[in-house]
């Protein structure tokens, strides 16, 4: 059967056909995550459970650092002042199942904004079509970018935080996988979606609802916003913020430079058409 025209189809029609494209990048993920599932040594070993070890390449060049500096540092230790524990029958089950969906998740992202792009491009004029295929090149890269910064910075920073934190001698750190497993995953994702910011201010200022202008005049409303976000997702001490403030700060300055771009297109479009 013949695919409609995009003009000729109604409101069901396209919600049958976000159902599909719903449908494959859901498949898509599981097919990453059975993947994920059956490496889950190189997963668990090497991946999630690497920042728990001194051997972690953050640690060691920020105890180079350090030294070099000559300051003393918990990043220089021997070994983290805690244990990983599992309190619940279905705890290491049910932490194997949900990370290797999360690992399909992020192993799949290009797949599914292939599939986000596949639905909104035929309501793209031909012109728009060719010069936005680059998206889902620049939208998986800054993801990625984002995942990676997440993972080398702010997860060994607000591990070596908390896990050498302490109020007292008398307490132990008896940390459950559930909580490690959820620092290490917010902290990446949270950090990925946070990189994309370039990408949603490109189609905020394409429909209208974001300027230049805007962006500049809200400049220091956004660096408080910047600060409070890094707050959440990193421990509270203030070199660590600002390790994660600097670029998404930067990245804001080129969501500007973006908007200013597709404004100027838009205004060009404009004259050709008058």
């Amino acid at each position: 059967m013949a695919k409609k025209n995009v003009n000729d189809m109604s409101f069901l029609d396209h919600l049958e056909d976000l159902r599909w494209h719903l449908i494959r990048a859901t498949i898509a993920v599981l097919v990453c995550g059975a993947g994920a599932f059956i490496f889950s040594d190189f997963i668990f070993d090497t991946i999630i459970f690497g920042p728990k070890k001194m051997s972690f390449p953050t640690y060691r060049w920020l105890c180079s650092m350090s030294q070099y500096i000559g300051i003393d540092t918990t990043f220089c230790l021997d070994e983290f002042p805690f244990r990983i524990q599992n309190r619940t029958m279905a705890g290491q089950f049910s932490a194997h199942i949900w990370t290797s969906i999360y690992a399909g998740l992020v192993i799949a992202f290009p797949y599914i904004i292939y599939q986000f792009w596949k639905f909104l491009s035929p309501g793209l004029h031909e012109n728009e079509r060719k010069h936005s295929k680059g998206f889902i090149i620049i939208s998986s890269f800054l993801f990625f970018l984002g995942v990676l910064f997440g993972y080398y910075i702010v997860t060994p920073l607000s591990i070596n935080f908390l896990g050498t934190y302490s109020v007292s001698s008398e307490i132990s750190n008896e940390i459950d996988i559930s909580s490690y497993i959820s620092l290490v995953r917010s902290s990446a994702l949270a950090s990925g979606l946070i990189f994309e910011l370039p990408i949603i201010i490109y189609f905020l200022t394409k429909i209208g609802l974001v300027t230049p202008h805007i962006l500049k005049k809200y400049r220091k409303f956004a660096l408080v916003i910047v600060l409070v976000v890094s707050a959440i997702i990193t421990p509270p001490d203030v070199a660590s913020q600002i390790i994660v403030a600097i670029p998404i700060l930067v990245l804001y300055q080129v969501s500007i430079y973006i908007s200013k771009i597709v404004v100027k297109n838009q205004l060009k479009k404009e004259k050709k058409h008058v």
